[in-house]
């Protein structure tokens, strides 16, 4: 049955650049400068947050910061099917090294933490990073693994009814968070509520 939503914008697109400006230079502050820094995006929104979140960090150190992004899908457990397990994909492959790097893994979303278990899986198929950072635009709470993030745009209290949709520039032609209150929604703690409801 097809949900009816109403639906609350909670970041335009000024709350969102203002929010990646303050998490670039927290970024900076806790890392002491940019050296041996690597942005890695998860997809599919993780990745053009890592992109701008690179070129705000530039922007403050003079010094290009490395982007690219990981695919964590073949490391999921919350898929309805078992999917095949793939080695980590890193695009683009070769432009830059993780191991030993600081790495400040990046996503749109932060809600029960598996996603971003995954995305770890994936990243440390790829080598060891010296330390794994975790930056979100959103956190939405409800976690069910022992995940936080060290750089948060945005806390927002929601229940496992409601669905954070993050819209970018770059897929989606537009920047801004909508905060979707499920009128009729799966079933809450449910794999299909988990994908459907935003964040990971």
């Amino acid at each position: 049955m097809k949900a009816t939503a109403a639906a609350t914008e909670i970041m335009d697109a000024g709350d969102i650049r203002r929010a990646l400006i303050r998490i670039a230079h927290e970024i900076v502050e806790r890392n002491k400068g940019a050296r041996d820094l690597v942005l890695v995006g998860v997809l599919t929104r993780g990745w053009p947050l890592a992109q701008r979140l690179a070129g705000l960090i530039e922007e403050i150190e003079g010094r290009p910061v490395p982007a690219v992004c990981v695919d964590p899908t073949g490391h999921r457990d919350d898929l309805p099917s078992p999917r095949p397990r793939r080695a980590g994909t890193m695009v683009p492959p070769a432009s830059a090294e993780v191991a030993d790097r600081r790495v400040v893994l990046v996503d749109e979303v932060l809600y029960t933490g598996r996603t971003v278990r995954a995305a770890l899986d994936a990243l440390l198929e790829l080598g060891r990073p010296a330390q794994i950072q975790l930056a979100v635009l959103i956190d939405r709470g409800h976690r069910e693994l022992p995940i936080r993030a060290d750089y948060v745009g945005k806390n927002v209290p929601t229940s496992r009814r409601e669905r954070v949709t993050v819209r970018l520039q770059d897929p989606d032609g537009e920047d801004r968070v909508v905060l979707e209150r499920q009128a009729d929604a799966a079933e809450p703690g449910s794999a299909a509520s988990q994908r459907s409801e935003g964040g990971g």
